[in-house]
């Protein structure tokens, strides 16, 4: 890992995946499950949901920050494309900038999911920790 890099995590993006978000999250959207459907979608395919992905991120940071990150993180991003079934995502992440502030350090970290195999970028954007000063 270079310096400065977070924990890379990667996900495969199977069907049984998008059927257990559905239903855990209750976005049944034909997009996620119904192959017929989403072929003649603008993505021409079973795509994950957005948040599905971006929940790589977080998993990501909670590796790296631990609890910290759980009570204090913050995120920005966007997306810019879709994770199509059967394909591969990794989390990216590397810190940008540490400053002190009011007795806390914070880490400002630039964060990004990507196609693991295409390397195109799904997600970008920063993600900021609140540590305490000793950490």
């Amino acid at each position: 890992m270079a310096e400065g890099a977070l924990p890379e995590l990667t996900v495969d993006i199977t069907q049984e995946r998008l059927n257990a978000y559905c239903a855990a999250s209750g976005d049944h959207n034909p997009l996620h499950w119904d192959a017929r459907f989403a072929a003649e979608t603008q993505f021409g395919g079973v795509i994950a949901h957005g948040m599905l992905t971006l929940a790589l991120v977080s998993r990501m940071m909670a590796a790296a920050y631990g609890q910290a990150w759980l009570e204090t993180g913050s995120l920005r991003t966007r997306f810019k494309g879709a994770a199509h079934l059967g394909s591969r995502v990794a989390s990216r992440g590397r810190v940008t900038r540490e400053e002190e502030k009011d007795g806390h350090r914070l880490v400002t970290c630039s964060v990004a999911v990507i196609n693991a195999e295409t390397d195109e970028e799904l997600v970008s954007g920063t993600a900021t920790v609140r540590l305490r000063l000793d950490c």
